[in-house]
């Protein structure tokens, strides 16, 4: 039952939407209707992940707040969560708040995953909507050169750099402290370093064993919320 909500919302029409772009772009290539399938979810994903990133931009900006707290309350971890939380609802942030659009944008990337590895044969025709005309065959190779349908070590390299920059749009510099709490704010930034390499490493390695058209749609995604990231920050910056 599941399976068939899961095939009927998410998986018919991703694939159905490649296959129309794939139809008709000139020269049939499959890896520009994959680019041209990834802009149009990241539209239709936009208010989530604007609303993700955006709440993670707040709760970056409320860590030094956050800090004190747990220096000034280190010995009442009651009285700690209190205040946190009322520094929250002063702030008007929610530390759930950056998860939940994730959470949501995860069915798609799952559908996305399964079109992807196994959408491209001519065993799913049949899911084809009578509108949408069937091309017999699907082929492989993006710009003449990558055949997406195998793992390609230039598009993990480059979605792991892609991957690279966008956690490093994150990190903030701090002046360096010498109080008591700075401890606590050393290992933040030491964590926040590890993220820094672990995600790129964890996306190069991942795009090691994926079909390519994955990785490439991994890599879109990236490259436009580098881009989403960089407006809604510059715009956040100009108001302040």
């Amino acid at each position: 039952m599941l399976t068939a909500i899961y095939t009927t919302i998410l998986y018919q029409p991703l694939y159905n939407i490649l296959i129309f772009l794939y139809n008709i772009i000139p020269g049939q290539d499959v890896g520009i209707a994959i680019i041209a399938l990834t802009v149009l979810i990241k539209l239709l994903l936009y208010p989530l992940s604007r609303k993700s990133i955006k709440s993670q931009k707040d709760l970056q900006e409320l860590q030094p707040k956050i800090d004190q707290l747990k220096e000034q309350y280190k010995d009442d971890r009651e009285k700690m969560a209190g205040e946190m939380m009322k520094l929250y609802k002063e702030s008007k942030v929610s530390p759930f708040s950056s998860c939940l659009p994730l959470l949501i944008q995860l069915p798609f990337f799952i559908a996305v995953y399964q079109v992807f590895r196994s959408g491209l044969t001519s065993e799913s025709f049949d899911l084809l909507y009578s509108f949408v005309a069937n091309p017999n065959q699907i082929n492989h190779i993006f710009l003449g050169l990558i055949d997406l349908s195998r793992p390609n070590v230039v598009l993990a390299l480059l979605a792991g750099a892609g991957q690279f920059f966008q956690t490093k749009m994150y990190t903030r510099r701090k002046p360096e402290q010498k109080s008591t709490g700075s401890k606590d704010e050393n290992m933040m930034a030491m964590m926040n370093k590890q993220m820094l390499y672990v995600m790129p490493i964890f996306t190069v390695v991942i795009g090691f064993s994926l079909p390519g058209g994955l990785t490439l749609y991994w890599l879109v995604t990236t490259l436009l919320m580098i881009f989403q990231q960089y407006f809604i920050f510059k715009k956040k910056t100009d108001a302040t």
